[in-house]
């Protein structure tokens, strides 16, 4: 993949483990005079990518107009530019308005994808989402709480009515909140999982149902960096195999569409 000679990179720098990066943005990271990462969300195994005299800057602390700033200042200095997100850039990474704000100075930019954190939590639940009859569909959303506000008709209660699978975010302190108004449309017994700073050394997973993983996560005093996971394919074991590689399915066409 060619890239313009100057340009800022949104790299996806994975849910946590220094090595969930893609080679693709671990390259690029090698290559950038100046990395802006998100503070203590950075393990600093992923920033010992960067060229020993490239110019790090924690953002943490930072407004989004100083953070543009940087972003602004560095291209026009001459530097590529690597803006690492946690996770993937695409979900809940707030790079739009940072693309925005690149549009109208002028100033190159490219999305490297990374791991998201509820594809790293799935795995290390060693469960698949999507499962044969049971769910085949999956609902990424949060709540509201000290943020944005949410859209008014994207509710749980309204994504819940269907009955799939959910990945709240950003909601771990409002637990209780979630558990209420999921329950009357999935049921106490249904499965849930918590999953607490995915792939990183202090992760930790709570598996229970609506009934009681609230208690659960306020043993454990979990109240931030996890996800929260509300379906039956989380125990789903008595499924039809999948179609995709059913011996009953005909191969005879080289180019016929994969079916799940």
């Amino acid at each position: 993949m060619e890239f313009p000679e100057m340009t800022v990179f949104f790299i996806g720098a994975g849910p946590g483990a220094a090595d969930l990066i893609t080679v693709r943005g671990r390259d690029l990271l090698a290559r950038c005079g100046v990395c802006l990462y998100p503070g203590s969300l950075t393990p600093p195994d992923l920033l010992a990518h960067c060229p020993a005299d490239a110019r790090r800057i924690d953002t943490a602390d930072l407004s989004l107009e100083q953070i543009v700033g940087e972003l602004v200042a560095a291209d026009r200095a001459g530097h590529d530019v690597a803006r690492l997100c946690s996770g993937d850039p695409s979900i809940y990474s707030a790079v739009a308005e940072q693309m925005r704000r690149l549009d109208a100075a002028g100033v190159a930019y490219q999305v490297v994808p990374g791991v998201p954190a509820f594809a790293a939590a799935a795995a290390e639940l060693g469960r698949e989402l999507t499962v044969p009859t049971v769910g085949q569909s999956l609902v990424i959303t949060r709540v509201q709480a000290r943020s944005t506000a949410m859209p008014p008709d994207e509710t749980l209660a309204t994504f819940a009515a269907s009955g799939t699978t959910l990945a709240v975010h950003l909601a771990i302190t409002r637990i209780e909140q979630v558990v209420g108004e999921l329950l009357p449309h999935y049921g106490a017994d249904c499965p849930v999982a918590v999953v607490h700073r995915a792939s990183q050394p202090q992760q930790q997973i709570l598996r229970g149902t609506l009934s009681d993983i609230a208690a659960q996560v306020r043993d454990a005093g979990i109240d931030r960096a996890a996800v929260i996971f509300v379906g039956r394919v989380l125990a789903a074991g008595n499924f039809p195999d999948s179609y995709l590689y059913s011996a009953a399915r005909d191969r005879s066409g080289a180019s016929a569409p994969e079916r799940s």
